[in-house]
Formats: C-alpha cells, sequence, structure tokens
C-alpha cells in the first residue's frame, strides 16, 4: 500500500479519492487550508496547509509516495505543486484535470469551441496551462487526468472507459462522469500506473 497525500481532500472531487484510497487501504494525508470537517477522522491524517506556502506543503507533502491534487487550477499553477513535492522527494503527482483542453472529434479544443460555456473558461484556461508546464516536467513521473465534460454527483459503478486526448461521449451523446467513478479510474492509476507523463481521460 502507498502514503497518499490529497491536496483539496474536502472538495467534491478530492473527497471521493479520500475515500476511494481509504476503500483500497492505503495510508491517507488530507491536506486542506481548512480541515475542520476530517480533523476528527480516525482513519485520516488531517493536514491543514496553504498549498501557495511552498514550505509549508514541502513538509506536508515529506514521507509521502503519491500526491493526488484536486486544487482549483486558476489559484494553484503547477509549479506551487511540482517544486514542493520534488523537494520533499515524492516520486509521482497525479492531478484531477479539467475537460476543456481535450480535443473534438475536429480535434479542436473543447475550451475553443462555440459553446463552451463563459463562465468556466478561466479555470479551463488554467488547466490547459497547468497541463503544459507538466509536459515539460522530466523530473518528476506526473499523471493528468481529465474528466469528461460533465463532472457530476453520480453513483460508484466502477463500469467507465478511458481514452487519452479526445473527449468522451456516451452512446446518447452526452459526456460525463461521475466524482466516485472518476475516483476509481484515479487510484487504479496510483495501483498500476498505465500513464506516466501523460494526460489520459475517463468517462461513459
Amino acid at each position: 500500500m502507498s502514503k497518499i497525500a490529497i491536496i483539496g481532500a474536502t472538495g467534491r472531487a478530492g473527497s471521493q479519492l479520500l475515500e476511494e484510497a481509504l476503500r483500497r487501504g492505503h495510508t491517507v494525508s488530507a491536506l486542506a487550508r481548512n480541515v475542520s470537517s476530517l480533523a476528527a477522522r480516525s482513519d485520516v491524517n488531517a493536514v491543514a496547509v496553504d498549498v501557495l506556502d511552498s514550505h509549508a506543503l514541502q513538509q506536508a507533502l515529506s514521507g509521502h509516495d503519491v500526491v493526488l491534487s484536486a486544487a482549483h487550477f486558476s489559484t494553484v499553477p503547477a509549479a506551487a505543486l511540482v517544486e514542493p513535492a520534488k523537494q520533499a522527494g515524492v516520486k509521482r503527482l497525479l492531478v484531477v484535470g479539467g475537460a476543456g483542453s481535450l480535443l473534438l472529434p475536429s480535434n479542436e479544443r473543447v475550451i475553443d469551441s462555440p459553446g463552451f460555456p463563459p463562465e468556466y473558461k478561466a479555470e479551463a484556461s488554467a488547466g490547459s496551462l497547468f497541463l503544459d508546464e507538466l509536459r515539460n516536467e522530466q523530473a518528476l513521473d506526473w499523471t493528468f487526468l481529465s474528466p469528461s465534460a460533465e463532472f457530476v454527483e453520480g453513483p460508484r459503478t466502477g463500469q467507465f472507459k478511458l481514452g487519452q486526448e479526445h473527449l468522451l461521449v456516451d452512446a446518447e451523446g452526452r459526456s460525463w462522469i461521475s466524482f466516485a467513478d472518476f475516483a476509481i479510474a484515479m487510484l487504479d492509476e496510483v495501483e498500476r500506473p498505465q500513464h506516466s507523463r501523460q494526460r489520459f481521460t475517463v468517462g461513459y
């Protein structure tokens, strides 16, 4: 089993990553600015940390095998995570990505398509930049897992498809994945790495 640090563990995606990691028997540290909702759990090492404080984050990550990040791209750039992780001696960084940088059948990015919601553009653009910066990273073993267009609450089914650079769409034309099934795909990658220094995607 691995020692896993989860950044943003109190959010919707991060909390599902936390539950899936615990379900599989990993040792988990939950990192967030406010960990009051986690502090009483005996199975979780709750660590209050400002992820933009590089020294504090390095200390919090020390001793872990893997870091999972569910932080928002618009507030936490790649360098804020990559450098502290390397200084802490962590070998792997797995990131909850965005769908905006995925490609449509035309090879146009989702974020550049005419129907892309303007309210999501800033976060999606920051996520695309984050991925570009990871692709230039040579020392840290990273993986960027993009959800489908709709990233929603839903059941943990264990039934989904994996893709690489193109947006996944189901038989009804919908592109979606639940937080719980996304977490399964992410922890599968932790346990059986298949996408070292790559982006991949998951959907129904």
